[in-house]
């Protein structure tokens, strides 16, 4: 049976998005912010996370990242969620390593079609990783030692990379 970590300090959304969940045939554990979230992550261990993008204590966003950097979390899923009137920045989302994105109120058809696949990549990750394969595995790399190096390739092609730019740019203004 699946399992969902719904994290939302909104009553109401909680409880749709419980009834809707198990309805469809999953187990869900509820909280109602970030703190709790990440203390029952580890006990409850989810396939996927719904959390609200702006839970007090610990922020939706805080919580994807938290979630992501960890190799041992790394095959949970995280969708965040915002209320039709909240601002949800897609590119904050994208760089906190969100999957994918809902807005609420939850309508059932909407949430079982971000969830299903969610949860397939979930079982395949935690399957991967029992067998030693796959991304989590072969790279276990701290996220601020991969963006160093890649800072570091960045900036040495830096010169040739300007220089080739500056000589299309220049053969493109003189046809």
């Amino acid at each position: 049976m699946p399992r969902v970590l719904l994290a939302d300090d909104s009553p109401h959304a909680q409880r749709m998005g419980e009834r809707i969940l198990r309805e469809e045939g999953f187990e869900v554990v509820s909280v109602t912010d970030g703190d709790a979230a990440m203390q029952r992550l580890a006990d409850s261990d989810p396939d996927v996370m719904v959390v609200d993008a702006f839970l007090p204590r610990r922020s939706g966003f805080d919580l994807c990242r938290e979630v992501k950097s960890n190799a041992g979390m790394r095959h949970v899923q995280v969708v965040l969620t915002a209320g039709v009137l909240e601002l949800l920045d897609e590119t904050e989302a994208m760089r906190a390593g969100s999957d994918a994105l809902l807005k609420k109120p939850f309508e059932a058809s909407a949430m079982m079609d971000t969830l299903q696949p969610l949860v397939e990549a979930a079982r395949m990750a935690r399957e991967q990783a029992a067998r030693g394969t796959g991304p989590a595995a072969r790279f276990d790399l701290e996220d601020e030692r991969v963006r160093a190096a890649v800072t570091l390739a960045v900036d040495a092609s830096m010169p040739t990379l300007v220089d080739e730019i500056t000589r299309q740019v220049l053969s493109a203004l003189k046809k």
